[in-house]
Order: structure tokens, then C-alpha cells, then sequence
């Protein structure tokens, strides 16, 4: 029965900043280090056989740290930039609360939670989606039916577009959920890579 873990990146400089980071390729923050760090230690009892991350280092950094600290380093990966987080377009390099000020809250969570409306020049969930479950089902898949282990080291956005398609949920459904940072999420798939059982390898507060 292989597994899959998820695993978002820990909190980037920008995070911490409260800035729209998209493809803007930002380092961790100091907790960021230690959140994959925690999530390393979390690790230690699963079986890894392969890694998928996205080309921005704080994904790639989070996975190094993590992966160093369970002792499994140097597994086989692959990076894509279809794994990468959603594009924020004009919004990239914003702070979300002047965002907020300048165009009204409402406005500012359609572009920050819907489904479908992307931000000016950017990607919807909807977009991030469209680039990223053809990969997982052609690239991912294929390992996890040999009856790898397989982790992602991503994003919000696109992680959320994988938990969207394992998770069978609606448009709506999706809008509430949140990724914590650097909590890993172990799903258990059987033969035929449906979902047997999904837990977070931690505790984590439900916000974003």
C-alpha cells in the first residue's frame, strides 16, 4: 500500500511579511527553517522513496532540511515547475492588508480563495490546478503504482489543487482548506491509488 506525503514549504521571508509571494522565488525564514526541521523529525518513521518538488528554493529548502534531519538524504528527485505555487500576477510582492485597503476586503479574498477568479495577470486555483494534476497523474502516479513512497515538497495553492483531486472535493469544499507550513500530511492509497486514509503527522492551528 504506498504512501504519499505532502509537505508545504515552511514559512518564507514574504509569509512573514504578510506579502503575495506566487513565483517570486523567496527564502525561508528563520522559523521556516525550523518548522522543516520539526517536520524532518516527523519523518523519521516513514519509508521515502522518491521526492517531486517545485523549482522555488523554499520548497527545495524546506525538502533538504527535512529529508537531512529523518536521515534520507539523497533520495531520488525531481523538480517541476508545475509544483509551483499559484502565480499571483500583479499581486506579487504585495502586502495582502494594503491590498485589503486599496481594493476592499471582499476583493481581496475573491482573489486570495476563489475557485475560478484569478488576480490581475495571475493564476486562479482553478489554473494552478490545470497545470498540476496532469503531472501528479503522469509523472507521480506512476511511481506511487510501482509501490513507492512517494513525498511532495510544495506549495499552498498547489497542494491544494492535489488535495482537491485525492480528496474528491467540490470548488466549495476546497475553499476551506487550509496547508499548514511544514506539517506533513501522510495519505495511505491502495492498489489503485484511491485513498484509504489521510491524517496530519502533527498537530497544527487551522489558518492561513
Amino acid at each position: 500500500m504506498p504512501q504519499l506525503i505532502l509537505l508545504r514549504h515552511g514559512q518564507s521571508q514574504w509569509n512573514l511579511e504578510n506579502r503575495f509571494t506566487g513565483w517570486v522565488d523567496v527564502e525561508l525564514s528563520a522559523k521556516g527553517e525550523e518548522e522543516a526541521r520539526a517536520a524532518g523529525e516527523l519523518l523519521k518513521p516513514f519509508q521515502i522513496d522518491m521526492l517531486f518538488t517545485s523549482v522555488l528554493k523554499r520548497a527545495m529548502r524546506t525538502a533538504d532540511i527535512a529529508l537531512e534531519v529523518a536521515g534520507k538524504s539523497g533520495i531520488p528527485t525531481e523538480r517541476s515547475e508545475k509544483l509551483n505555487e499559484r502565480h499571483y500576477g500583479d499581486l506579487q510582492g504585495l502586502n495582502k492588508d494594503d491590498i485589503g485597503k486599496q481594493y476592499g476586503e471582499a476583493q481581496l479574498k475573491i482573489w486570495r480563495r476563489s475557485y475560478d477568479m484569478p488576480p490581475p495577470n495571475g493564476e486562479s486555483l482553478k489554473d494552478t490546478q490545470e497545470r498540476c494534476i496532469p503531472y501528479y497523474k503522469d509523472v507521480i502516479e506512476p511511481k506511487l503504482r510501482e509501490g513507492k513512497n512517494v513525498m511532495i515538497a510544495a506549495h499552498g495553492n498547489s497542494l491544494r489543487s492535489i488535495v482537491m483531486y485525492l480528496d474528491n472535493l467540490t470548488p466549495e469544499e476546497i475553499l476551506e482548506v487550509n496547508i499548514p507550513t511544514g506539517v506533513p500530511a501522510l495519505y495511505e492509497l491502495d492498489s489503485s491509488l484511491k485513498v484509504v486514509s489521510k491524517r496530519y503527522l502533527a498537530e497544527f492551528s487551522n489558518t492561513h
